[in-house]
């Protein structure tokens, strides 16, 4: 059941987020990671010092060497950096796997304030990739961006989440980690309906990656052919895990402990 992921975003140098997450959630839930670097960042857990963009006709090169020998099972998104990469990617998309499903977490802004995705970008995106998606999987101020006001609750959240399945995808998981409060709520949404997930908050500054651990973990699944509700499910659980083992490195927001599943055989059901 391993499942082939195919990872299209930008590097942390960092190791705690973007690639090099993506690739160790995959690698730990038992899938196989490929990648198709976006953009080269230079940050630690204290922010980004420098974004350094990759050709989009060098991102188009890799995503076809990818695709045309190895495959994929399923592609992730992360940042994207500018329009011209966006567009590239969506072509490429459309050219090279018109049938792959896509997780696409629509990185906008890195957890210390940096932004990663252009101004002039985010109509592209939505116009470009939302619609192809299978998953959608915004935090609120990602969310905010692309519907242009402000959720403040949990009511508005699911609003929220099914406005943003009206641009297109055929899901929407819409975070909820920006909220105030110790309780949690993620919100699928699908044609069917709703569903809430919920878990208590964990009080540590260790949370640097987890949007492109929890997308990239979803990816996982569906790479592997689990139902869309099971994989957020499971993905859902090895982030908590991860955050709870987090080895507390760095002065600023640390980085996760992705690999805590190497001696947790449950979470590769």
């Amino acid at each position: 059941m391993q499942g082939r992921v195919l990872i299209i975003a930008g590097s942390d140098s960092g190791g705690g987020a973007g690639i090099q997450a993506d690739i160790k959630a995959v690698t730990c839930l038992g899938g196989y990671a490929a990648t198709a670097v976006t953009a080269l960042t230079a940050q630690n857990t204290l922010g980004v010092t420098g974004i350094h963009e990759v050709p989009p006709e060098f991102v188009w090169a890799q995503m076809e060497a990818v695709l045309g020998d190895i495959g994929a099972d399923c592609i992730k998104t992360g940042m994207l950096a500018s329009a011209a990469i966006v567009e590239v990617v969506a072509v490429a998309l459309e050219e090279l796997a018109p049938e792959v499903p896509l997780v696409l977490d629509p990185v906008m802004v890195a957890k210390g304030g940096a932004a990663l995705l252009a101004d002039s970008a985010a109509g592209e995106l939505v116009k470009r990739l939302v619609p192809r998606a299978r998953l959608l999987t915004p935090n609120i101020p990602e969310a905010e961006v692309m519907l242009g006001r402000t959720i403040a609750g949990v009511e508005d959240l699911e609003r929220a989440a099914l406005d943003l399945l009206d641009l297109g995808p055929q899901a929407v998981l819409l975070k909820g980690g920006h909220l105030e409060g110790d309780d949690l709520v993620d919100v699928l949404a699908e044609a069917g309906g709703i569903r809430r997930f919920t878990g208590r908050r964990i009080q540590t500054r260790s949370t640097h990656g987890t949007g492109c651990t929890l997308a990239s973990s979803i990816a996982a699944g569906l790479a592997q052919g689990m139902e869309l509700g099971d994989a957020v499910e499971r993905a859902r659980a090895y982030l908590m895990r991860a955050i709870e083992t987090a080895p507390g490195l760095g002065a600023g927001h640390g980085p996760l402990n992705h690999g805590h599943t190497v001696s947790g055989a449950s979470f590769r059901a």
